[in-house]
C-alpha cells in the first residue's frame, strides 16, 4: 500500500486527508486490541463528503490509518493544545483515552521512527511538493484541511462540537480574506453550528504550512461527524440525505474561497 494518494489540479485550492486512511499493515494490526481495531477515530468518509465539490482541486490522501501513525502530528511529537487531552504522533490510546494496543505491544521510539519515515513523511514530501506547484504557478496556495470528529468525546472537549469547526491558528494561518470566507459561509448555513478557533484551532499541517508572507495559506475544517453519519459509533455510515445537505454548504465555501484567486494572486505579485 502506497502512503498517499494525489490527484493533481488546476485550482489554487488543495484539499488534504490526512486521516480517512483505514489501511494497518498486518504487523501492526496484529499489535492493537479489539478497541483499537475498530479504527473508532477514523475520519469516516469525509473524502467522499468533499468528493466533487471542487474539480479542479488539488486532492491529497493519506492511506494508512492514524494508529500506524498520525499525519496530522508534529514529527517531534510535540502537544498542539498543552494542558489539554489529546493524542499523539503513534497514541497508544483513542480519542476516549482508552488503550488501543495490546499489553506491552506499544511501539517504542524506534518503531514510531520508522512508522515516521515510511509513512508521515512521504504524505508530507507529497504535500510540500503540492504547495510549491500550486504556488509556482499561482502565486499562491490554499491548503483546506479536511477532517471530523464525534461530536461528543468528554475526554477532548464539554459539551456537544459546533458542526463547523474552522481553524486557523488564531488567524496566524491564513489571510484575514480566507479566515473571513470559510466562517462566513460555515455560519451562514442555515441549521448548523459553527465556530472559529474554538477547540480546535488547526493542527500540525495547518500551523506547519500556513505562512501568509510566503503566500501559502492553510485552514482546517473539522466537522462534527453527526452531520454526515447515520450514528456516531460502529459501523459509521454514511447518512446520504444528511451528507447531500451538508455538500451543499461544503460545495459553497470552496467556491467563494475559489472566487478569492484574483484577489490573492495580485497580493502575491505586489509583495515579496
Amino acid at each position: 500500500m502506497q502512503p498517499v494518494n494525489v490527484t493533481q489540479g488546476p485550482s489554487a485550492i488543495i484539499l488534504a486527508f490526512p486521516h480517512v486512511g483505514t489501511y494497518l499493515p498486518d504487523e501492526i494490526r496484529e499489535k492493537l486490541n479489539d478497541n483499537g481495531k475498530l479504527l473508532a477515530d477514523t475520519d469516516w468518509h469525509v473524502d467522499r463528503l468533499y468528493a466533487g465539490l471542487l474539480p479542479a482541486a488539488t486532492l491529497v490522501r493519506a492511506n494508512f490509518h492514524r494508529y500506524v501513525i498520525d499525519a496530522n502530528r508534529a514529527p517531534s511529537d510535540e502537544s498542539l493544545y498543552p494542558g489539554q487531552n489529546t493524542t499523539g504522533l503513534c497514541s497508544t490510546t483513542d480519542f476516549d483515552g482508552q488503550p488501543v494496543y495490546r499489553e506491552g505491544m506499544e511501539p517504542d521510539a524506534a518503531e514510531i521512527e520508522a512508522r515516521r519515515l515510511s509513512w508521515h513523511a512521504p504524505y508530507h514530501a507529497a504535500l510540500a511538493a503540492e504547495i510549491e506547484r500550486v504556488k509556482a504557478f499561482h502565486g499562491f496556495a490554499i491548503l483546506y484541511d479536511c477532517h471530523s470528529i464525534r461530536s461528543h468525546i468528554p475526554y477532548l472537549f464539554e459539551g456537544k462540537l459546533p458542526d463547523f469547526n474552522v481553524g486557523t491558528n488564531e488567524g496566524k494561518s491564513c489571510n484575514k480574506c480566507i479566515e473571513k470566507t470559510v466562517i462566513a459561509g460555515a455560519l451562514g448555513a442555515e441549521g448548523y453550528r459553527a465556530v472559529l478557533n474554538g477547540r480546535f484551532k488547526g493542527g500540525w499541517t495547518t500551523r506547519h504550512y500556513g505562512n501568509p508572507d510566503a503566500h501559502v495559506h492553510a485552514v482546517q475544517m473539522e466537522l462534527a461527524q453527526s452531520t454526515h453519519l447515520c450514528a456516531e459509533a460502529s459501523p459509521f455510515d454514511y447518512d446520504e440525505q444528511k451528507a447531500d445537505i451538508l455538500r451543499q454548504h461544503l460545495k459553497g465555501i470552496l467556491t467563494d474561497l475559489d472566487e478569492l484567486t484574483p484577489f490573492l494572486s495580485a497580493v502575491a505579485k505586489t509583495l515579496p
